[in-house]
């Protein structure tokens, strides 16, 4: 078997012919379709959560702290706690602190409202994985999952939401109603599911290599993998990308549900370091850094979950297949681990998502129940917070809070990662192409050119954008009126592959000031693959962080 690269096959040859900017001009182009289009600011999170679990030696909670009793280090460095709360078995106790002088409307807006005495609500997220689940498995736990409604209380709801490689389905959006959870969970269990085709590329992929139950694919320490081997690792690779892109995709899409906030996250098997499992049975480590692996593939979605304040429940939807590892096995694998079996690896990454957002692995015979087991690790904690210093430039920081108190561990998010403007931008579109559509209200007409020809594989598309002034910063420069923006072109196939998304800074000058309520022109042509494809087009405003967009469909 040699599967062309997914890397090399998507339609993803994407160029920008010519660029032609106009004056600003009154009143939209007819769009292709009715789309809404701006959709708030970038997420800007200025406290970041931590919900803190503390144990005795014998792994029972511990009640009654006070926020003297912990100290917070970001980067080595001693930071003060702004607020301070415990839950205890849901409710809040007395004693919650602010930040000193009072908490400003911006902070404010993070910091959870919880009152002495009150129950605190739970959000749990449902991501459900189609792509890599085998069917029985998948309803296995759905079915539990259906089974464990009673386990929300009054002030719990509950989002459900389905990936099958290429789009996102959202399955019921914030409810706590058990009639239409009830509903979700049903369509979730009839919905296609393509575990059975990733088995067969791995068995194809083996055999063509005649690779049998011992047999190693290299024994060499640094050894790169052949080249049928490396296409596999590649799609393998940008399979789980995709899957780590949806699920982040989701938490953007939830990003700011009342209460506490809980992915349960359904896997159907993500290996952690697809190098290494290609390399079958191997003992040594491969090295081959072609692709990413391991901390690489996953970090996206822990840095979002930690960013947006979301604690990941991994949910192992294979159970266990073989001897199973235990969970603190796996939990700190690391990339370039030889030795793993199949099964440790895809464990090995639920693991470490987990760890990183202060969550748990629910492996093996754990998949089953598993609200119960969530609902009972969230009902109790410590709610703390600080004020992050942003300065979006995309650097990890690292998480570290003790209790002063010798003899107790502690169990948290380990970090956060400052993502840019550009990032944060980035993921947003992402979002909006996986989802098919965008919250908010307004739109940016999108209208279409005749398609031309342009050599035996490609077509040309002139393509008219109508930005919404109301989606710019407009400053005076001299005689002119001048907006800096940036546009960002995502596309997608019909198999889910993505391109590279450009960035192309735009420089828009009028010798009138804009109309409120008025829109620009601008034109552009893309040069694409001759066959069907999904175009996400955003304008970003850089200075506020608003973004326009529009999606369109091509079929040349």
């Amino acid at each position: 078997m040699k599967p062309t690269p997914p890397y090399r096959r998507i339609i993803a040859f994407l160029a920008l012919m010519a660029l032609v900017l106009s004056t600003y001009t009154p009143g939209p182009l007819a769009a292709q379709e009715e789309q809404p289009g701006i959709f708030g600011e970038v997420i800007d999170v200025r406290v970041v959560n931590l919900e803190v679990v503390v144990t005795d030696r014998a792994g029972n909670r511990v009640s009654g702290l006070s926020a003297e009793d912990f100290q917070l280090k970001i980067d080595g460095k001693e930071v003060p706690i702004d607020y301070f709360s415990e839950v205890a078995l849901g409710l809040v106790s007395d004693g919650q602190a602010k930040p000193e002088g009072g908490a400003t409307s911006d902070v404010a807006q993070t910091v959870p409202s919880l009152t002495p005495g009150r129950p605190v609500g739970t959000s749990y997220l449902v991501f459900i994985d189609d792509f890599f689940s085998l069917r029985r498995d998948r309803n296995t736990v759905l079915e539990s999952l259906a089974e464990e409604f009673g386990q929300l209380r009054p002030e719990d709801r509950m989002a459900v939401v389905a990936f099958d490689g290429k789009k996102l389905k959202m399955l019921t959006s914030w409810t706590n109603s058990s009639a239409k959870l009830t509903d979700a969970f049903r369509e979730a269990r009839g919905r296609p599911a393509f575990g059975l085709t990733r088995r067969q590329e791995l068995r194809s992929f083996r055999s063509s290599q005649g690779l049998g139950g011992s047999q190693s694919l290299t024994d060499n320490v640094g050894e790169r993998l052949p080249p049928e081997a490396r296409q596999y690792v590649g799609m393998l690779s940008s399979q789980i990308q995709r899957q780590i892109a949806a699920a982040s995709a989701t938490l953007r899409s939830f990003a700011a549900p009342p209460g506490r906030k809980v992915m349960l996250l359904l896997s159907g098997g993500w290996p952690f370091d697809p190098t290494q499992l290609a390399a079958v049975n191997s003992n040594l480590p491969v090295l081959d850094n072609e692709f990413k692996r391991g901390d690489q593939l996953f970090s996206p979605l822990a840095d979002t979950a930690n960013l947006l304040g979301y604690t990941l429940y991994p949910v192992d939807v294979p159970g266990l297949q073989g001897t199973g590892p235990s969970v603190d096995a796996v939990t700190f694998a690391q990339p370039g681990s030889a030795g793993l079996s199949a099964e440790q690896e895809v464990q090995a990454s639920l693991g470490v998502l987990a760890r990183r957002t202060g969550g748990k692995a629910l492996l093996n015979s754990q998949r089953i129940r598993p609200l119960e087991t969530v609902v009972a690790d969230t009902r109790s904690y410590y709610w703390l917070g600080f004020t992050a210093d942003r300065q979006r430039d995309d650097k990890a920081h690292k998480i570290k809070i003790e209790v002063r108190q010798k003899g107790l561990k502690v169990r948290s998010r380990k970090g956060f990662l400052d993502f840019s403007r550009r990032a944060e931008a980035n993921a947003m579109v992402e979002s909006t192409l996986l989802f098919g559509s965008s919250p908010g209200e307004g739109a940016m007409p999108v209208k279409l050119g005749e398609f031309k020809k342009a050599g035996r594989k490609f077509v040309e598309v002139p393509i008219t954008l109508a930005i919404p002034v109301a989606a710019m910063t407009v400053l005076p420069q001299g005689d002119l009126w001048v907006s800096e923006l940036e546009l960002r072109i995502a596309v997608m196939d019909e198999e889910g592959n993505q391109a590279e998304m450009p960035v192309v800074p735009l420089r828009l000058e009028s010798a009138t000031e804009p109309k409120p309520g008025g829109f620009v022109r601008y034109e552009t042509t893309l040069k694409l693959r001759r066959s069907k494809h999904e175009i996400v087009l955003a304008i970003l405003d850089p200075a506020t962080g608003r973004l326009a967009t529009n999606r369109v469909e091509i079929d040349p």
